[in-house]
Parts: C-alpha cells; sequence; structure tokens
C-alpha cells in the first residue's frame, strides 16, 4: 500500500485554481521532489497534505485512511506527519532541547527522560551534540534549520514534508542542510520535498514531479526527467534553470 496517494486534489484561492486535479502516489521509502517555477503550486500541495489547507475537490488518503474527510482528527493525521518550512519556526525563547521535546511530550505525551533522550540522540547523529542548550539565536542558519529537521523527526512522522529548506540560507549553509536530507534517504525515510537545488534533486529522487500552473506536467525517474523529459514544457524549465546557474 503507498503510504499517500493524492487523487483529483484542487485547490482555489480567491476563484482562482492553485491545483489542478492533482493525482500523486508516494510508497514506501519513496522520496518524491515537486519542481517549477514559483506558484505552480508546490508549496500549496504540501500545505493540502498537511491539512493546513482544506482542498476544493478531490482527496487525500495516509496509508489508506482520507485524511481529507471533514470528519477525520486532523491532530491525530499530524502526528504522523513532519513537515518542515523554508523558514526555521523555532521558539526563540527555548533551547535546542526544549524545542525539540515539546511535541513528543506535549502532543504524544511522551516522558520527559525519555523525550530528551531521544533529542541528544538525533542531535549527535546530525552533528549537532553541543548545541542541546543553545538558543536559537546562537545558532547558524544551517544549524537552525537542521534542528527544525529534527524537530520533526522527533515524533517518527509516516511522512516527512519538506518546502524549500534550502532557500532562506547562505549557499556556504545550503550543503550541510542537504546532507541531512542525504541521511534521511539513506535511512529509508518516506519524503515529499520541494527544491530548486536542481542538481540534488536529481541525485535524491527517486520520483521528480514538474508542477506547472497547478497542473502536474509530467512525473518520472529522476534520470527521466532531467536527461529525457516528454513534455515541451518540461523541457523548457529545465532549460531555463540550466541557462540560470541553478543547476
Amino acid at each position: 500500500m503507498s503510504v499517500l496517494t493524492i487523487d483529483g486534489v484542487w485547490k482555489e484561492f480567491h476563484g482562482h485554481s492553485v491545483l489542478r486535479g492533482i493525482d500523486l502516489e508516494v510508497n514506501p521509502h519513496e522520496v518524491v521532489s515537486l519542481i517549477g517555477a514559483s506558484g505552480s503550486g508546490k508549496s500549496t500541495l504540501l500545505r493540502c497534505v498537511n491539512l493546513l489547507e482544506t482542498v476544493d475537490d478531490g482527496a487525500i488518503f495516509l496509508d489508506g485512511e482520507e485524511i481529507t474527510d471533514p470528519r477525520v482528527n486532523v491532530d491525530h493525521v499530524r502526528r504522523r506527519l513532519g513537515i518542515v518550512f523554508q523558514a526555521f519556526n523555532l521558539f526563540p525563547h527555548m533551547t535546542v532541547l526544549d524545542n525539540i521535546t515539546l511535541a513528543p511530550r506535549q502532543v504524544h505525551g511522551v516522558g520527559r527522560a525519555a523525550a530528551e533522550e531521544q533529542a541528544h540522540g538525533l542531535l549527535a547523529r546530525f552533528g549537532l551534540a553541543d548545541k542541546a542548550r543553545a538558543y536559537p539565536d546562537q545558532l547558524s542558519g544551517g544549524q537552525q534549520q537542521r534542528v527544525a529537521i529534527i524537530r520533526a523527526l522527533a515524533t517518527q512522522p509516516r511522512l516527512m514534508l519538506l518546502d524549500e529548506v534550502t532557500s532562506a540560507l547562505d549557499p556556504e549553509l545550503v550543503v550541510e542542510v542537504l546532507g541531512i536530507i542525504r541521511e534521511l534517504k539513506e535511512s529509508g525515510m518516506t519524503m515529499i520535498l520541494t527544491t530548486h537545488e536542481m542538481g540534488f534533486c536529481r541525485d535524491i529522487s527517486d520520483t521528480v514531479c514538474f508542477l506547472d500552473g497547478g497542473v502536474l506536467v509530467e512525473k518520472g525517474p529522476a534520470e527521466q526527467i532531467f536527461t529525457a523529459p516528454e513534455h515541451p514544457r518540461t523541457r523548457e524549465f529545465l532549460r531555463s534553470v540550466l541557462e540560470s546557474g541553478r543547476f
């Protein structure tokens, strides 16, 4: 069974369709990347999956359960999802350790000792063992984004959603965040990510989806999309990316 199924999803804002009949399946341990120009609907699709936006038509299923059913318990669904945005969204008045353990303790009912043990393990795993007592403003941007990813992992999500997690970072800090995503893939985490890092996308993705104007124009294996895209609009987008030097 697929982890996530998106079936004919439409979303409108003020009469403008930003998602138009999106169909997508994400299988266990698969990394799916959404690419496309700004405004193509990538982030909106992630927000619909996490129920931050309601869909206007269609349905989304997580492990076979329709999570877009109005009767669904939204909090229970979000417990199975981890989402990280380009803005780190860390609580500035809390230490790194408290940021990471907040959801496991408050939402999942994990005891403080167990939550902190897990947090220390994750910090050590991703090279931040010495930052547990630091506050977010004492960290670099790359370190803050790594903490945001660790915070999402602390709830042991079924699916990770990563929305342009490197776009707010200076170029020299991007590599450290991409490293943590690569390690997540190697550990078997199921992920959907949006990115403008085309080289990384090609390297890490099992499936690449090109969105344009709210339509999923083309999807396929990463190597096929990047070397032999079938749709003219996909070819045009990738050519413009190459010419801009972002590949």
